[in-house]
């Protein structure tokens, strides 16, 4: 569980900024800049980041925030 937690919290925090700069100048582009707007939509992005990932807890790797199975290699020699 503290290997999906710290999975779930990276991928927020990576959506919040992401989001946030991509409102920003988009924003910045068109009008002057809400600063309460882009909190708000990159909160709200975090927020459906969180969910994503609680949503594929049983679909990917068990015990992270991944809705991929990574599937483990057998030989070491068959590296990419």
């Amino acid at each position: 569980m503290k290997k999906f937690i710290k999975d779930a919290a990276e991928r927020a925090i990576k959506t919040f900024f992401q989001t946030f700069a991509g409102f920003v100048g988009a924003v910045a582009l068109f009008s002057e800049i809400d600063w309460l707007q882009c909190l708000t939509a990159a909160g709200f992005a975090a927020l459906v980041s969180i969910l994503t990932s609680l949503g594929s807890i049983n679909f990917g790797e068990k015990g992270t925030a991944c809705a991929v199975k990574i599937k483990q290699q057998e030989d070491k020699n068959n590296e990419w």
